[in-house]
């Protein structure tokens, strides 16, 4: 099992990077008919893990893209604990997505848009300040916002006219 040492974990420098790799796994995912969200782990500035939304094509209410993005990076360096990591994500996590981010230690969580709904970060409450917890996660809203919630905005508006 590779021992995972934590970086800087405050790196503001290369966040619009990531986030713009993000947001490619997203329009794959667009691509596919699934909602359009995407994510990347990243340790020591390399990524790690990659997802897109998947839950349609995988017959799997968990594929969101954080999940998958952090399946395949506890895959990538045989620990299921992350300590040291970002994700980057293009829109706010829910509430399934936070628990994992939680247990598996990662250290930071940058997102693009808000999930007014389902986001629980904080559109529909602070979970990664709740006393309970025992781990305290990092988080940081609103990187490249504009872009992560136009291509949601486009991709619903298409499905919403192809209906018609």
């Amino acid at each position: 099992m590779r021992q995972i040492r934590p970086a800087s974990i405050i790196d503001r420098s290369r966040d619009q990077e990531f986030m713009r790799e993000a947001l490619a796994l997203a329009t794959q995912g667009a691509a596919l008919g699934e909602v359009p969200v995407g994510a990347v782990l990243v340790l020591d500035g390399q990524v790690i893990g990659r997802g897109y939304n998947c839950p349609i094509s995988g017959s799997d209410p968990s594929a969101h893209a954080e999940m998958v993005a952090i399946r395949a990076a506890a895959q990538a360096v045989s620990n299921y604990r992350l300590p040291g990591s970002t994700l980057y994500v293009t829109l706010e996590p829910c509430s399934m997505c936070a628990g994992l981010i939680v247990h598996s230690r990662i250290a930071r969580v940058v997102y693009g848009a808000l999930e007014p709904k389902a986001g629980i970060v904080q559109s529909q409450g602070q979970f990664f300040t709740q006393g309970f917890l025992n781990h305290r996660v990092l988080y940081e809203g609103g990187v490249l916002a504009e872009e992560c919630g136009t291509v949601l905005s486009e991709f619903f508006k298409a499905r919403r006219a192809s209906r018609d």
